[in-house]
């Protein structure tokens, strides 16, 4: 049986594809800066899981790290202000040691690099990004594309979900719990995608374990679109009280970025709220099968008795 080595474990998505990996009995490394974190996690994952400690920046932890796994899945992320060139450097890093080590590489990337669309984006959707982090996501893949090693690229729409911290809807969330209603980032009337944080996890394990998924981009959507008012339908009806969103504009999110340099570079990004990005899962469904999609419903529900704990 193949052992996996996660790195950026002590993200959302980190800690869900560790979850994902030993419940399908795979033998997993989490590998994160923080040794509280990964110790805490370590309680949730079981035996199977085994934490490392150490830094994608510094190659020798890189290259203890990988030499024990045989597959390598790159789930760091960092604040927007410290992208570039940190994420480059993370990725040149792996790159060098996976093609040292012929060892396959998954990356977790978002839909920055695809630009505006106002149709259903499919892998083959020509990505014509127009901001400054988008071009940077498409210069990340290109690097990948011509490194040498096998690669899986998956695109994922925005998280939600148990441990999705730093989220637009985690943010929204938490103030409904604190104060029974919660800024919504956005038109709260525009139908969006978002993925079941734990749903993308399974769709992008089950690809790294197959042998004819590798040198591909993979489009995960989530379970369909929702509209924010609708959101706070499902989180009235589970807390049982009415539960308003209040819309957070771009204007109100260039204020805040006067003082918070990660609102700051968020501000170019706030055309994912005016014309959305919606991903196709028909590739992976002629190829793989289903794509996970558990419903809003559910997944709402499920985030917030995580948030309350």
């Amino acid at each position: 049986m193949k052992k996996a080595l996660v790195l950026g474990a002590t993200g959302g998505m980190g800690y869900s594809l560790v979850e994902e990996l030993v419940g399908r009995n795979i033998e997993t490394i989490a590998f994160g800066r923080s040794q509280q974190k990964l110790q805490e996690n370590k309680e949730d994952w079981g035996p199977l899981a085994s934490i490392m400690v150490g830094d994608a920046l510094n190659k020798n932890d890189l290259k203890e790290a990988i030499s024990k796994a045989d597959l390598v899945f790159h789930s760091i992320n960092i604040p927007y202000e410290k992208w570039d060139p940190t994420l480059l450097t993370i990725l040149t890093n792996i790159l060098e040691e996976c093609h040292s080590q012929n060892k396959p590489f998954i990356y977790v990337d978002n839909i920055y690099s695809y630009g505006r669309h106002s149709n259903l984006v499919t892998e083959d959707t020509q990505k014509n990004p127009h901001t400054k982090k988008g071009n940077f996501r498409l210069k990340l893949i290109n690097e990948i594309k011509k490194s040498g090693v096998p690669y899986l690229i998956a695109h994922f729409p925005d998280f939600y979900g148990p441990k999705a911290d730093n989220t637009l809807l985690q943010y929204t969330f938490e103030q409904v719990l604190k104060k029974g209603k919660g800024g919504y980032v956005g038109d709260p009337t525009i139908k969006r995608e978002f993925i079941y944080i734990k749903d993308g996890a399974n769709a992008l394990v089950e690809l790294a374990l197959r042998d004819d998924t590798y040198n591909e981009s993979w489009n995960i959507p989530g379970a369909s679109t929702i509209t924010g008012e609708e959101i706070s339908v499902i989180a009235s009806q589970y807390l049982n009280k009415d539960v308003k969103f209040s819309k957070v504009t771009k204007w109100m999110i260039a204020m805040i970025g006067i003082v918070d340099p990660s609102m700051r570079e968020y501000v170019e990004m706030t055309y994912l709220n005016e014309t959305p990005v919606i991903l196709s899962g028909s590739k992976y469904e002629q190829r793989i099968g289903p794509v996970p999609r558990t419903p809003y419903e559910v997944g709402v529900v499920n985030t917030l008795i995580s948030l309350a704990k």
